[in-house]
């Protein structure tokens, strides 16, 4: 489903040449994806770099261009839902690089400089000007800028975020962009922007019907930098309310700075996880990176109704771990720490006790770790061990005092 010639291959890899050199290291160039990183390059020890190994390795995986893996099957019928009802106008991007300037991530979509995801408690900074990205907004300029104004973008995304079931450091992320001609609005007797809202609504409810079937939607006013008027979508799913997207009708400077200030245009983005637990009823996101068979082997390449059928159940093994805190301490850091140590056995990092000693002036947490495996039981000794590492480390990497 993806468009690109050879002509526009040529103009992608010379576009990414021109990107500075600590964002071009690390990547082949081969229709613009990055294919080789070097481990020793993104993970400095400086102290404006919090990559992980943890994410490193999880680097170039494209679980969305597996064939057969769910989320692809999403993906793919998210495309050719928008091929058909489009007529073939919208491109689709699936192999852009994952590492982006601050700027691409942050200022060409107008997030403001103080907004918490530019913080290294949220974002994967190789170093002060180069991260992994955390939407997949941060090529929406410079798609616009190439002349592009119908297309899909899809990819893997990154974000230091909490440990449970529906949150993992690296997921998916699609977006959507149409860029509308003056002539467009002028023809149908109303205002750019007002143009441009109605046929996102109707675009995207005809996608969600796609998706879900003949579901009760509503629209929710909401906030992004990057659109006004912005909205969410969410539907009556499974008795409950849910959300499935964020849009809106995209900023005019953004359009200005890509030289477009005389057009409109809608954006969307979606999680293909969140819609993907959902449709297929997986029940914890760390499934998505398993490669055990009996996971993988449910699932066919567009068929939209397969439902996970759990294979075994392990039993979670619970350690608690208490410390006073330190001033800088935030819990994102602790999962980082954990999910460095544990990686994909450790299931949820929960906070279950918080006492403050007015006399010390100083606060304690108590957060329960659970470890589960998803394809075999843990033993008593290995669980010890880990929790154990993940102790020590609490103490050397982030100062904690252990009670």
């Amino acid at each position: 489903a993806v468009d690109v010639d050879e002509g526009r291959t040529m103009a992608m890899a010379m576009a990414a040449l021109r990107r500075p050199a600590c964002a071009r290291r690390w990547c082949k160039v081969r229709a613009a994806s990055c294919t080789r990183f070097s481990k020793e390059e993104l993970i400095t020890g400086r102290p404006d770099n919090n990559v992980t190994e943890h994410v490193v390795e999880r680097l170039g995986a494209q679980l969305h261009l597996q064939e057969n893996h769910p989320l692809s099957i999403l993906r793919s019928a998210i495309e050719e839902w928008f091929a058909k009802e489009h007529e073939g106008k919208f491109r689709c991007f699936n192999d852009l690089p994952p590492l982006v300037t601050t700027k691409a991530n942050f200022d060409d979509v107008l997030v403001p400089a103080d907004h918490v995801s530019r913080s290294m408690n949220d974002t994967y900074y190789v170093d002060a000007n180069t991260v992994l990205r955390c939407h997949t907004s941060a090529h929406q300029a410079e798609m616009l800028r190439k002349g592009e104004t119908r297309f899909l973008v899809t990819g893997d995304v990154y974000r230091r975020d909490t440990v449970d079931s529906t949150h993992y450091p690296v997921f998916h992320q699609m977006e959507g962009v149409r860029v509308f001609e003056p002539e467009e609005w002028e023809v149908a007797g109303v205002d750019g922007t007002k143009l441009a809202e109605k046929e996102l609504k109707s675009t995207l409810e005809g996608l969600a019907r796609h998706l879900f079937g003949d579901v009760e939607m509503r629209w929710i006013d909401e906030y992004f930098p990057f659109t006004d008027p912005s909205f969410e979508l969410e539907i009556f799913f499974n008795d409950e309310w849910m959300e499935v997207l964020g849009c809106g009708v995209m900023e005019q400077a953004i359009l200005e700075e890509a030289g477009l200030g005389n057009k409109k245009a809608w954006a969307f983005g979606l999680g293909l996880e969140r819609l993907a637990m959902v449709l297929f009823e997986i029940p914890d996101i760390r499934l998505f990176w398993s490669t055990d068979q009996r996971f993988l082997s449910q699932f066919k390449a567009g068929d939209m109704s397969a439902k996970f059928k759990a294979y075994s159940k392990f039993p979670p093994c619970f350690k608690d771990v208490s410390f006073w805190i330190p001033e800088n301490f935030t819990e994102n850091n602790l999962c980082e720490v954990t999910r460095g140590i544990a990686g994909d056995l450790v299931e949820e990092v929960k906070l279950i006790d918080e006492f403050h000693n007015p006399k010390k002036g100083r606060t304690s947490h108590c957060y329960r770790i659970a470890y589960r495996s998803m394809e075999r039981s843990l033993t008593d000794e290995e669980v010890n061990q880990l929790q154990e590492s993940v102790r020590s480390s609490l103490v050397d990497q982030l100062g904690v005092e252990l009670r």
